[in-house]
């Protein structure tokens, strides 16, 4: 699901210990209101698990995503849908798509312009664009963490940032500009329980953050956690599980 450069996905760890973001997606899919035979892009599919339950919806879905690793998993998982390798910036399609539908990866794009352009061309007239992902706001405090972590080291985090959070108006206007009406647009808090109990922080951390410590051996990169997990503790955990402090951008918008 990523397009950073930095970013390196682990499907393994994905599916084992990151499963919540499929199991959220699922609101997604019900805004997308899928009808059987209609022709439906995943981007930034992950390991397939959505694309997985559009088909089962009746859609026939083609998967994408920028990461080989989760593309190679998604096809053993699922052999009978089709899965993509390609970047979200700049890719094409033969044949026009009913819908494009994306969870949880737009905010790893970070030319949003040369995104939407590639979505609406690989939309039919009238074809919808339906997505949620991190909005303005979205893990602010773990992202402070991180950056004070990071300054100890004397390593700026603004510099390694792989992440785009908007606004409502900023996206909205976004995709006016590029030739989309937006039906229905919310940005919204979505406090996440983060799996595997106390260990929950630091599988986000691999997972998502690793472009951040870049560089670090082993035992730095743990360090480094464990001192992110103190600056957090008195408020994303309580005692039994962390809570990642997620805001999420959902919208609705069909080409004209």
């Amino acid at each position: 699901m990523s397009e950073s450069d930095n970013q390196q996905w682990n499907a393994g760890l994905y599916d084992s210990k990151i499963g919540y973001v499929s199991r959220l997606g699922k609101g997604v899919v019900e805004l997308l209101a899928p009808q059987p035979g209609e022709r439906i892009l995943d981007l930034g599919c992950g390991t397939g698990d959505l694309t997985n339950e559009l088909v089962r919806l009746g859609v026939r879905c083609t998967g994408m995503d920028h990461s080989p690793d989760m593309v190679d998993k998604a096809r053993l998982k699922y052999p009978e849908i089709p899965f993509l390798a390609g970047d979200g910036h700049s890719f094409r399609v033969e044949e026009p798509f009913d819908a494009v539908f994306s969870n949880a990866a737009l905010h790893w794009m970070k030319q949003p312009e040369r995104v939407i352009e590639s979505v609406r061309l690989a939309l039919r007239n009238g074809g919808r664009f339906v997505a949620e992902f991190g909005g303005n706001g979205n893990i602010g405090r773990i992202y402070e963490a991180i950056a004070a972590v990071l300054a100890d080291f004397g390593i700026d985090a603004a510099d390694r940032n792989p992440w785009y959070f908007p606004s409502v108006s900023e996206y909205s206007g976004l995709l006016e500009r590029h030739g989309f009406e937006v039906r229905w647009m919310e940005l919204y808090d979505r406090p996440t329980e983060l799996d595997d109990g106390i260990n929950g922080l630091g599988h986000w951390l691999e997972a998502f953050a690793g472009m951040f410590f870049a560089g670090f051996g082993e035992e730095r990169k743990r360090e480094a956690y464990a001192r992110c997990g103190k600056l957090l503790e008195a408020e994303l955990y309580n005692g039994n599980y962390w809570t990642a402090d997620y805001r999420r951008l959902r919208f609705m918008a069909v080409k004209l």
